[in-house]
Parts: structure tokens; C-alpha cells; sequence
């Protein structure tokens, strides 16, 4: 019953919720008619490895939404990123990369491949909400980016739906944001992103390591599994680093910012 009414009103409005500062407020924004028409639904794609504090504020989050909040996962990011497959030709891989900083024997540096946005959750989304809505309702996402990232705007690859940007259209800042979230009674969100992404700066790895040492702890862990995953791998030169040092997480030293490639990558899934 839920989808047939949905289906009488075209194009579907639906939120990629992250269940970060922007993506909340504009969620709780559509609540309060700042943001119209009301969506149909959110989606968020559980990597499996986001901080406590996002699965905690998702819970309280969801409920004080009028519409309802889907909860999807394609792949458990740690597990899909460490565990290695062998290819027909006998070859080792693992099924989804991450952007991690590398450095070779000859001392030459880069960044690996990144696969987890696409794969883990654009996909798992846009196949989730083809499958509920029906392949012939035509959808508009809403994206959670604010003005002081707009240059991560981008039009959408898929003729059956738009992405629109509320906060843009409103000219809302992240400081905006959490301005309008403390003024409307609500408390601060977190910031979300997988524990172990190498696009945190110096300032979310501090905090991680100084209020969440739990995660910072997880994140150390996965880095030295993700280098043993990959000395498996044939033809692999290098060693992959979370933090751009090139130092192991636990040694590096987070007093001077990294470059921040966060706001320049995932088209807008992360971070949100």
C-alpha cells in the first residue's frame, strides 16, 4: 500500500542520507517544510564501518523523521577491502580498494584506486531504490552538500533520476547547518565517514584518536591488515598508509594538517 501511493506522485523526491551534520539537517529541514515537497523516504548505505557515534545519532535521528528511513548494505567495507579472491587466472584480489597512500621500494609515492564509494554505496543505493520504486518512476536524490563544498556538485549519470542539492538552493553553509540544528533544539550530529578513511584530515584523526579511541584503535588494526592483504596481491609495489605520512597510524604525527582530498572525491556520498 506504502508503495502504491508513493507511485502516484512523480518524480519521487528520496534523501542519501549519510547521517552526517548536512545530510541530517537537511532531513530534519524537510521536517520542519524548510525543505519541500516532503520526500517519499531516506537511504542510507551502511558500510559496516562508520564511528559508533553515526550508527548512535542514526537511531535517534530516524524516528523523528515522518518518513521512513531505509537502512540498506551491499558490502561490509573491511571485509571487502582485506579479504583477497583469486581471479580465473589464479591471481589475488581483493573486491573493493581504498584510496590509500602508497610508497614503493624505489621510494616513488602515490594513491591507490578508489573503489569503496562506488561500489559499497552509489551502487547499493540507486540499485535498492530502482528496485522499490519501479524502473519507470523518475527520482530526484537529494545530496547533502553545503556551499562551502560546492565544488563537489555533479550532475547525475543515470536518466532515471536528478540529484538535487537543498542546501545549496538555500545557500546554507556546514556552520549554517549545525547554527540551524542548535536553534531548532536539536544537539550536534557527527561527522560521517568510515573509521579508516585516508581522506580524514590531521583534525578528524586527532578527534578520533583523542574521543572516539576505540575507532582510532579499529582504524590502526585494519591498516596493518589491509598491508598484509595487499603483499598477497600479485604485481602490488608498495606499501598502502592511511595517513599521508606514509607512517603507520600509530606513529604518525597529526599537529599539522594533511592535504584535504575528502571534499574532492566520492561525488558526494561521503562525509554528508
Amino acid at each position: 500500500m506504502y508503495l502504491k501511493q508513493l507511485n502516484t506522485v512523480q518524480p519521487m523526491h528520496y534523501i542519501s542520507l549519510g547521517a552526517g551534520v548536512q545530510s541530517s539537517t537537511m532531513a530534519l529541514m524537510a521536517k520542519h517544510s524548510v525543505i519541500t515537497p516532503m520526500p517519499a523516504f531516506a537511504v542510507f548505505a551502511d558500510t559496516k564501518a562508520e564511528p559508533k557515534s553515526v550508527y548512535k545519532w542514526l537511531d535517534y535521528l530516524e524516528p523523528l523523521l515522518p518518513y521512513p528511513v531505509f537502512r540498506i548494505n551491499k558490502y561490509d567495507l573491511e571485509d571487502a577491502s582485506t579479504k583477497l579472491l583469486v581471479s580465473k587466472n589464479g591471481n589475488n584480489y581483493a573486491k573493493l580498494a581504498i584510496p590509500a597512500y602508497i610508497i614503493d621500494a624505489k621510494g616513488s609515492k602515490g594513491i591507490m584506486m578508489r573503489q569503496c564509494t562506488v561500489g559499497a554505496k552509489i551502487i547499493a543505493i540507486n540499485s535498492f531504490v530502482r528496485k522499490f520504486i519501479g524502473k519507470k518512476v523518475k527520482a530526484i536524490e537529494w545530496m547533502g552538500i553545503s556551499i562551502d563544498e560546492i565544488f563537489r556538485i555533479k550532475d547525475s549519470r543515470d536518466k532515471w533520476k536528478t540529484k538535487r542539492y537543498p542546501l545549496i538552493e538555500l545557500n546554507k553553509s556546514r556552520t549554517d547547518c549545525l547554527r540551524w540544528m542548535q536553534e531548532n533544539g536539536y544537539p550536534k550530529p557527527p561527522r560521517s565517514a568510515c573509521v579508516f578513511c585516508p581522506f580524514h584530515n590531521d583534525i578528524e584523526w586527532l578527534r578520533l584518536k583523542t574521543k572516539e579511541p576505540y575507532e582510532f584503535e579499529r582504524a590502526i588494526k585494519f591498516e596493518k591488515k589491509y598491508q598484509e592483504t595487499y603483499k598477497q596481491v600479485k604485481n602490488f609495489r608498495g606499501i598502502p598508509y592511511l595517513h599521508k605520512s606514509l607512517k603507520p597510524l600509530s606513529e604518525a604525527n597529526f599537529g599539522e594538517d594533511q592535504i584535504n582530498l575528502f571534499n574532492n572525491e566520492c561525488e558526494g556520498y561521503c562525509g554528508i
